[in-house]
């Protein structure tokens, strides 16, 4: 079945081709009891409203992927047949080959030991794995001292809108931030990552089009290390004429990186399309060659039908989902908090 379901499935472009195309100050008031509830109280607003637009961002993939492993978890006998349908409809959402058989294969092993013959005891079974599979959330947090993040990833990924709003998001909670533009290759890189530095009000270190991107990272991180900055995001190219001219710059880079910024913290993060599927898992897999990435933020989740690529990427790599984006709004680039992302997904 599997062989039928892969002649349907349109061939994957070659890889190359994807790649070229609030601490309180001494001596301020303590809230009262009365504020403090306040703040409580605006702060679970707050999770509440998060929440709400993760499971909005997730319509198109609980209507694509949910609601078909829904319907077969209604009224159907647990037999082979249904296990053979549940492949199909994970394989179909991208979770993938080797994690749809891990998955199916582990369900029937389990009702098998527990004689399980209702199908929403073992839907509920089946989002218990899917969560073990995702694992512990991993935040991208700050540590105390200079950050630097390497952005990295194909053009049309979300690169630059991710870097301005995980800019945003650090600055309005009083870190200070500076921008390298090192994707030199494009001249209009460059320039919206300023527009963007303007939007938010952080500088950008900026060299002109064609200049080395390794030196802009040296410049900039000798900038960030003059003005006392907490991180220091350095955007890098996502096009050049050959996949080998890319590898080889971002390898560059993550030297001087290494180099020039010894006891800072420094952090890898991976930026792929969600609508582009099992295409993503390649990228990241060449990405994570080169320069060894730390975490991946997955963009364009309300764009897909096929959310089961979370799942996919994270089990077949083995490297942490950190952010996801779910709208065009800052808020809409959150964590990834694997229990929340699949409750918002089984969400009624």
């Amino acid at each position: 079945m599997l062989k039928k379901l892969f002649g349907k499935r349109e061939k994957d472009e070659e890889i190359a081709e994807v790649l070229e195309g609030k601490a309180q100050d001494v001596g301020e008031e303590t809230p009262g009891t009365g504020e403090r509830e306040q703040l409580e109280v605006q702060d679970e607003k707050q999770k509440v409203g998060l929440y709400q637009r993760l499971k909005e961002g997730l319509n198109k993939t609980r209507k694509g992927f949910v609601n078909k492993v829904e319907s077969l978890f209604t009224g159907r006998a647990i037999d082979d047949e249904f296990f053979e349908e549940l492949e199909e409809i994970l394989i179909q959402a991208d979770v993938g080959i080797n994690t749809t058989m891990k998955l199916v294969e582990h369900l029937q092993e389990i009702v098998d030991e527990k004689r399980i013959n209702d199908p929403v005891e073992l839907k509920q079974i089946f989002k218990e794995e899917i969560n073990n599979l995702l694992g512990e959330p991993t935040p991208l947090e700050l540590k105390s001292g200079l950050n630097i993040v390497m952005v990295v990833g194909v053009n049309g990924a979300g690169k630059t809108t991710t870097i301005a709003k995980i800019s945003e998001r650090f600055k309005n909670q009083g870190k200070k931030v500076l921008l390298g533009a090192g994707d030199t290759f494009r001249a209009a890189a460059i320039d919206q990552l300023k527009v963007w530095g303007n939007r938010v009000g952080i500088d950008v270190i900026a060299h002109s089009e064609g200049a080395d991107a390794a030196a802009v990272a040296f410049d900039a991180i000798h900038a960030a290390r003059s003005r006392n900055v907490d991180l220091l995001i350095l955007d890098t190219a996502g096009r050049l004429h050959t996949q080998k001219n890319l590898m080889e710059e971002l390898k560059k880079v993550r030297r001087v990186l290494s180099r020039e910024a010894a006891g800072a913290h420094e952090h890898v993060l991976l930026v792929v399309d969600a609508t582009t599927g099992q295409n993503a898992i390649n990228q990241a897999r060449l990405f994570n060659e080169a320069v060894e990435v730390n975490g991946i933020t997955l963009t364009k989740l309300d764009g897909t039908a096929k959310g089961g690529i979370v799942i996919a990427i994270k089990d077949d790599l083995k490297i942490p989902i950190q952010l996801i984006g779910v709208g065009e709004k800052a808020e809409d680039l959150q964590d990834f908090i694997p229990e929340e992302f699949v409750q918002a997904l089984f969400a009624e």
